[in-house]
């Protein structure tokens, strides 16, 4: 019987042990997809010097919020001072619901592997310098509620599919090579 027990007991460990080496390699590819972020932006007032990467848990990090499981749900990015392009390594968050990049001085085009994250609630890349087309694959998100594309420079047409067809028109205002039928 007391086989049975330490047997038993071994084993929950064992599993206890595992979960954590799963949540914690989870938490390293949220912390692999911010710093290749950060990498390619330009802070001019250093207000992501705490995102350091050796420091494997961005829940440390401003401007992060985190869950539990100490997964990335949030970025609180607005009017930082940033510039350069969205990572396509944001599309590696998994549990990301709020992704706010408002008012910066970002640029290029909105990375299509945004489409794949499936909890995001609210996209907010309003005032920036983003060009190029809206990617069909935003639509793709059902939990997304919440788009602001507005004051940029995005061409083409405003996709009507999925997701799309719950957004006003005001989310994607004040993007003059925007607009049905258009091409970039």
């Amino acid at each position: 019987m007391a086989l049975v027990k330490a047997t038993r007991t071994t084993l929950s460990i064992a599993a206890a042990v595992l979960m954590a080496m799963v949540v914690a390699a989870a938490a390293n590819k949220d912390a692999d997809a911010l710093s290749a972020l950060r990498g390619g932006l330009k802070d001019p007032d250093g207000a992501l010097n705490s995102w350091d990467p050796n420091l494997v848990d961005p829940c440390t990090w401003f401007y992060v919020t985190c869950d539990g499981d100490n997964r990335v749900i949030r970025l609180d990015l607005g009017n930082l001072k940033l510039s350069g392009p969205l990572a396509p390594e944001l599309g590696q968050l998994e549990r990301l619901r709020f992704l706010e990049v408002f008012d910066n001085n970002i640029q290029g085009q909105i990375p299509p592997e945004l489409g794949g994250l499936t909890n995001l609630v609210g996209l907010d890349l309003r005032n920036n310098r983003i060009s190029g087309p809206i990617p069909l694959a935003l639509g793709n998100i059902q939990s997304l509620k919440f788009l602001n594309l507005s004051n940029n420079d995005l061409c083409g047409t405003i996709p009507t599919n999925g997701a799309f067809s719950n957004i006003p028109p005001s989310s994607f205002a004040n993007n003059p090579r925007l607009h049905p039928g258009g091409k970039c």
